[in-house]
């Protein structure tokens, strides 16, 4: 069950899955069987065993769907990528922003992160800005000041206090 539970989502196919544990095909099925079963009658188990043409993957139960939806809903289950904290760094610095704007300081395509942003309710659209195909403007919210732990953006660091890494002329870890 090791093997399957680090295997998240990709799951292991039934091959790879026979060698890893040095059994045949035959074996591996009948323990396969045995492990399900195992499994789906434990009610305190909220996991099952399941078979995706023959890749074998831990999944959680039909019956929590609700209570995990709930979980993720809440953003509880995630913790922000690099990403994401980069691209709430800039809007948090230079609000009201748009994504455009977000893509050409991070030299790569933010909408991925910034979604996962506006479900979380850490940032919102706040207008359009007066150009052509009129983007939305983003802006942070009370949520990214509780989630940080801070009343107003003037607490956050001044950006002049930072120093600027490609210009220190440290490369070779000497000054």
């Amino acid at each position: 069950m090791a093997l399957l539970f680090v295997a998240g989502d990709q799951g292991i196919k039934e091959k790879d899955l026979a060698g890893l544990l040095e059994i045949d095909s035959a074996a591996l099925r009948q323990n396969i069987e045995e492990l399900k079963i195992k499994l789906m009658t434990d009610v305190d188990s909220g996991i099952q065993l399941v078979d995706y043409n023959n890749v074998y993957k831990l999944v959680t139960k039909n019956e929590f769907s609700d209570l995990l939806t709930r979980y993720f809903k809440a953003g509880l289950g995630t913790k922000l990528s690099q990403a994401a904290l980069e691209i709430l760094s800039i809007i948090a610095y230079r609000q009201p922003i748009t994504r455009i704007e977000i893509d050409e300081i991070r030299g790569v395509q933010s909408s991925g992160s910034l979604n996962t942003l506006l479900m979380r309710k850490l940032i919102k659209e706040n207008g359009k800005k007066n150009v052509p195909g009129h983007p939305n403007l983003y802006v942070v919210t009370d949520e990214f000041f509780d989630y940080f732990g801070i009343k107003s953006i003037d607490e956050l660091p001044k950006i002049e206090n930072f120093e600027d890494i490609t210009n220190t002329g440290d490369i070779d870890g000497e000054n």
